[in-house]
């Protein structure tokens, strides 16, 4: 088994490099001063290319963004659940053709036809929990066991199972109560014992609010006229299969070592969660398990996967062919969700 060695490595800039990194300063002067602030980091072949930390973590307190410093991965949580169901299905607890139906008897008939390998690839239909309520009315948080109670009102689905590709939070929500039901553990729990323990990930925590703790934390900011006020949380930032996973550049760098072997799940598994899945028509959606999929402009192939939420926009982009990463973490809630792919190639570019 290839040891993951380099993220032993002191998380130091590279500014002694006789490479001039002048133009990511550049891409990133808005984040730095008095801003909600960003960290970045660029490896390649197990070695630190790049790392710089940039702005403020905590506005109030006027702390500054460092790679300890713990973000709400959002989205980029995903990859973490299905990791995790990718292990149950490896201890035959669970099936990738597993009906959710057949995990919650309590759902209506449209759950007879949806896989957790739909729910996996986005392919399920399922109605989206952010489009069915109203974020602005809510009174309190949304919690997982909510979600899974408005899916016992869901009448019909977008579309027939497997039959289209639609992003859908509800979904990895699910999927995340499913790791709990079949491993007899919290999702907190289980993401610490067979994820972030086994990689040394100190840091990273599924977060739950009165259950644990996060150190270091970096909380979101919106920008209102010309200021920044705190955004932390909204009403759908308390779910957890969706987007609940706080880490840092440390952290994701372990992470991304791990991406390589089979410490956490055999390399041919992590194959097929890299590659392209079909639809019923065999047509290929541009999603794996749990990652997004594109092609550089060189034609190689892209791993990578973007969050937002409320006051934060980060990606973690992976070229595996060049064994090159770049994990970007913001706590602001700009640009838009998309545009974070166009920013982690402007990075990337520029240091070549």
């Amino acid at each position: 088994m290839k040891k993951i060695t380099f993220v032993l490595l002191s998380f130091i800039p590279l500014y002694a490099m006789s490479q001039d990194f002048s133009k990511i300063d550049t891409l990133l002067k808005n984040y730095t001063g008095k801003n909600p602030g960003a960290a970045l980091a660029v490896i390649q072949n197990g070695k630190l290319l790049f790392n710089r930390c940039y702005g403020l973590a905590n506005l109030e307190e006027q702390l500054p963004v460092t790679e300890k410093s713990n973000f709400r991965l959002a989205s980029v949580s995903k990859q973490f659940t299905a990791a995790a169901i990718l292990q149950l299905i490896r201890q035959h607890k669970i099936e990738f053709e597993t009906r959710l139906s057949d995990c919650f008897n309590d759902l209506p008939a449209y759950a007879e036809e949806i896989t957790i390998r739909q729910m996996l690839q986005h392919t399920s239909g399922i109605l989206d929990y952010d489009d069915v309520i109203d974020e602005s009315n809510a009174s309190a948080q949304l919690s997982d066991a909510d979600v899974l109670k408005a899916c016992t009102r869901f009448k019909n689905t977008y579309f027939p199972p497997g039959t289209q590709y639609r992003y859908s939070n509800t979904a990895y929500v699910l999927l995340g109560l499913i790791l709990e039901k079949y491993s007899g553990m919290s999702y907190p729990d289980y993401m610490k014992k067979f994820i972030f323990r086994p990689l040394k990930m100190k840091s990273s925590v599924a977060y739950l609010k009165g259950i644990n703790e996060i150190g270091h934390r970096a909380y979101g900011y919106g920008k209102q006229q010309k200021n920044w006020i705190r955004k932390d949380q909204s009403s759908t930032s308390a779910t957890l299969g969706d987007g609940g996973i706080y880490s840092n550049l440390i952290d994701m760098a372990k992470w991304d070592a791990a991406l390589y072997t089979d410490k956490i799940l055999p390399l041919a598994v992590w194959q097929d969660a890299f590659s392209r899945q079909s639809l019923n028509n065999g047509n290929k959606i541009d999603y794996g398990y749990g990652w997004r999929l594109k092609e550089s402009q060189q034609g190689e192939a892209v791993v990578y996967h973007t969050g937002s939420t409320t006051s934060f926009r980060n990606i973690f982009y992976r070229i595996p062919s060049k064994k090159i990463s770049l994990i970007l973490l913001t706590n602001r809630n700009t640009p838009d969700e998309p545009d974070m792919v166009g920013f982690a190639e402007q990075i990337l570019m520029a240091i070549k």
